[in-house]
Formats: structure tokens, C-alpha cells, sequence
């Protein structure tokens, strides 16, 4: 008896681990995303209040080491569960997610440049923070490549499926023109300098093209078909993504731009900053209160709580962000505001999803299987009044 259990005693807790992960999909990026996002957001705020950049550096560690286990656990599913892996590639609602790990390594790199610093030092950060820009720009760019063609050809949705997850694939290449910017004064003066600043300018227009021809299918599907599944709805705040983080990409440019471009040049992106920012930021809000107004509503019939609840995070602490940079180009002292009124929204929503998520882990409900979807009766046992 003692012998048959013994060849068991080494392996078992590998193989719990790797179970464990069965279920873990690219969507828990998100989690990484949205907490790297309340440290960037946080040092973008106008004005100096004590002790907040030291909780953001404190935040924003926490979730580079929330990005080193993910990608550990991501990488046991795929070893361990290729079969899965493959599934989630070839399942519509789970392969956009792939978008959110590009966003994950780069917003992480962002933290490094901005805060991150304060604790790992100037040279450490930026070395981080470009390992990480280049490691999800190229991801960023794979993703926005392969998951619209598998939609394209492997995928076979209907006009109906349209939700805005499928954003996210395109909206990755933006948070790296976003923040590719912030590592221009660390490169050498001169051609290394203009060619990083051309890199993110391409990203910039590279997403929003694609954004400009998926948004109008996803509206679309709002209007004709109704409201999106209670499960779905907070989803709505993903809109907010590449809104909040072009106009932050815009101001990043005008930042760095002189002294890196000539003279012409850099003074046009000022103006792109702000031509281009109010008008977005005023359709930015305008989508928050439709969003929050079809999330109350969803609240009312049931929502509980999924982990697109994450989506309440990073798009708002991108609108965070970009109001903070059109304040600074405008000197208006109400976006300066509304950039500190989004960030407690953000701290809310980052709090109250993370909250939600350690108790769903502990108690194992969050890596569980999904539930099988309910057996139709054959029909005519159907019964009839």
C-alpha cells in the first residue's frame, strides 16, 4: 500500500498547479492592466498631494508582480492545456483578450518610467520600462493582425456577437504610442530619438484607423440589437480605451517633440493635442454616461459580479490621463478637474474589482470550469398551455 502511494508524492503538486490554470484565458491581463493604470493615472494628476505618488509606486509594483505571475500561470496553460489554449484562439469572445496582454506589458513599462523609478532607480527603470514597450509592441502588433483575420476566417460571427471586446486587439498598439514616447529623452539625441518618436506616431494612426472601422459595427450593434448581455455590459467602458489613450498619445507626443523634430513639426503636434483631445475627451463623456446609464440598468436586472468588471479601470484611467494632458496644453483648469474626479472614479472601480477577485479566488469560483449552458428540451416534449 505504501509503495503505490510513494511514486505519487513527487508530482501531484505540479499537477494541481497546472490544473489550477486549466480555465485561467487571456482576460486576467486586465487585471494587470487596470492596476498598473491607477499608478500612471495617479502621477498624471495636476498639483503635488502628499503620499500619493509614493502608494502609486507601491501600486504600481503590485502590479508588476501581478504581471510576472500571470505570465507564469499563462505560460503552465499553455504547456499543460494546449487544447484549451487552442480554444480560446478559436473562440471569438476570448481570442480579442490576447489584446490585454500587449496592454498589460506596456502599461507595466509605462509604471517603470513614471514611478517605478522612484524605488529601482533611473537606469533599471528605463531598461524595464524598454524591454516591456518593445515586448508588447510586438505583441500589440501581432494581435491586431492575427485576431481579425481568425475572426475573418475561423470565427464566423454575425453582425448580433459584435461587442466591444473586439476593440481591444486594435486599441494595443496604441497604449504603445502612448507611452513609447516617455523613453524619447532616455535614447540618444538625434536619429534614435525622431525614429521612436515616427515608430509611436505610426502606431497612433495604425489604431486608430482600425478603431475608426470596428467602432461603428460595435455601435451598431448597440442600436439594432439591444442591450448586451448583463454579464457584458460593463464592457461598454472599453470605448473609453482608445478615447482616453489617443488624446494621451496626442499630448505625449507634443511633449517630447521639441527639440526632437524641428521646429514646424513640433509645434503642429501641440496644436494636433488639443484639436484632436477636446473632441474626443467630449465624446469620451458622452460614452461614459451612456455606458454608466446601461450599467445601472444592468445592475438593477442582476449584474453580479465577472471579471469584465475590470473593464471599469483601465479605460477610465486612460480618459484620466489624456484629460490630464490637455490641461497641461490648454491650461484649462476644469480639465485639470475632471482628470481628478475620473481618477476617483478609477480608484473606486480598481478597488472594488480587485476586492471582488481575491474572494473569488479564494474561494476558487473565478478558475473554475464555466458552467455548461442549459440542454434545450427535443422539441415536442416541449409542454404547451
Amino acid at each position: 500500500m505504501v509503495t503505490a502511494v510513494q511514486p505519487l508524492s513527487g508530482p501531484v503538486p505540479h499537477r494541481v498547479r497546472a490544473a489550477a490554470v486549466r480555465h485561467l484565458g487571456p482576460n486576467w491581463y486586465a487585471s494587470v492592466m487596470g492596476t498598473a493604470a491607477v499608478a500612471v493615472a495617479g502621477v498624471a494628476l495636476p498639483g503635488h498631494l502628499p503620499g500619493l505618488r509614493t502608494v502609486c509606486t507601491a501600486v504600481w509594483a503590485l502590479s508588476l508582480v501581478l504581471l510576472a505571475v500571470l505570465v507564469t500561470a499563462r505560460a503552465l496553460h499553455w504547456t499543460h492545456h494546449r487544447d484549451q489554449a487552442r480554444a480560446h484562439l478559436l473562440d471569438p469572445a476570448a481570442a480579442p483578450f490576447y489584446g490585454c496582454l500587449a496592454m498589460a506589458l506596456t502599461s507595466v513599462g509605462g509604471g517603470a518610467l513614471t514611478v517605478g523609478r522612484d524605488w529601482i532607480g533611473t537606469g533599471t527603470a528605463v531598461a524595464l520600462g524598454a524591454v516591456l514597450f518593445t515586448a508588447g509592441t510586438a505583441t500589440a502588433l501581432a494581435a491586431s493582425a492575427a485576431v481579425p483575420y481568425l475572426m475573418a476566417v475561423r470565427h464566423r460571427v454575425r453582425p448580433e456577437q459584435a461587442t466591444p471586446v473586439w476593440l481591444l486587439p486594435v486599441v494595443a498598439p496604441m497604449v504603445s504610442a502612448a507611452l513609447g514616447p516617455l523613453l524619447v529623452p532616455h535614447l540618444p539625441p538625434g536619429r534614435a530619438q525622431q525614429a521612436l518618436l515616427v515608430l509611436c506616431l505610426a502606431l497612433f494612426g495604425l489604431s486608430l484607423v482600425a478603431t475608426l472601422v470596428m467602432l461603428p459595427i460595435v455601435f451598431a450593434r448597440l442600436v439594432t440589437g439591444g442591450p448586451l448581455p448583463l454579464a457584458l455590459t460593463p464592457t461598454l467602458f472599453l470605448v473609453l480605451g482608445p478615447l482616453g489613450q489617443s488624446t494621451t498619445a496626442a499630448g505625449n507626443f507634443a511633449d517630447v517633440a521639441p527639440g526632437v523634430l524641428p521646429a514646424p513639426r513640433s509645434q503642429g503636434l501641440g496644436v494636433l493635442a488639443v484639436l484632436y483631445g477636446l473632441p474626443v475627451t467630449a465624446f469620451a463623456l458622452l460614452w461614459f454616461c451612456l455606458a454608466t446609464a446601461q450599467v445601472v440598468r444592468a445592475r438593477r436586472h442582476g449584474m453580479g459580479f465577472a471579471m469584465t468588471w475590470w473593464s471599469f479601470t483601465f479605460p477610465v484611467g486612460t480618459c484620466v490621463t489624456g484629460a490630464a494632458a490637455l490641461g497641461r496644453h490648454t491650461g484649462f483648469v476644469a480639465l485639470d478637474w475632471l482628470a481628478a474626479g475620473l481618477y476617483g472614479v478609477l480608484v473606486a472601480a480598481w478597488a472594488t474589482a480587485a476586492l471582488h477577485t481575491a474572494r473569488g479566488l479564494l474561494s476558487g469560483a473565478l478558475l473554475a470550469a464555466p458552467r455548461p449552458a442549459p440542454v434545450a428540451p427535443p422539441p415536442g416534449t416541449a409542454r404547451t398551455r
